[in-house]
């Protein structure tokens, strides 16, 4: 098993929110919890090809862009002020709704800002938690505790 405070729950959610790894995929050593860049032209290393079945890693696959829409419906829905609510809510209709709610936030609210990466970063590394102790590579009390004391930060 692998110790929480020697793994970079970041690096790992930001493997689970890449969507685009049709050329590239992240993995992780299950021994020491170091993750690694994979490319079919570079390998691991940058330099070296290598097929991805001869590593003794563990892939991570990306979580569903539905998931981390719902942290921006989340977080439109739970912001105090109807009308930026209403706004960043309706920023979320149709394609491009990740582009709009950024839109929205960056340029509309920017005092808004420090309060989505709040939710955005405490959500991913939980959901980064919660795969690392699916893998079996953390245990479940360390799971559930680091998910107690990591709740989602209060809106303002």
């Amino acid at each position: 098993m692998l110790r929480l405070d020697s793994i970079d729950l970041e690096e790992i959610a930001t493997a689970l929110a890449d969507q685009d790894n049709f050329d590239h995929r992240w993995l992780i050593d299950p021994r020491t919890g170091e993750i690694v860049f994979w490319t079919s032209d570079t390998g691991i290393d940058g330099v070296n090809p290598i097929e991805i079945d001869e590593l003794d890693l563990i892939a991570i696959e990306p979580i569903p862009s539905h998931v981390w829409f719902q942290d921006m419906a989340d977080f439109a829905e739970g912001i105090s002020d109807p009308e930026v609510g209403q706004r960043l809510a309706q920023a979320l209709h149709g394609r491009g709704a990740f582009r709009r709610f950024k839109y929205q936030v960056y340029e509309h609210h920017p005092d808004l800002i420090s309060a989505w990466h709040a939710l955005r970063d405490a959500r991913a590394e939980r959901r980064a938690v919660q795969w690392l102790q699916d893998q079996g590579l953390v245990d479940l009390e360390s799971a559930e505790q680091f998910t107690i004391d990591h709740p989602d930060p209060d809106l303002p």
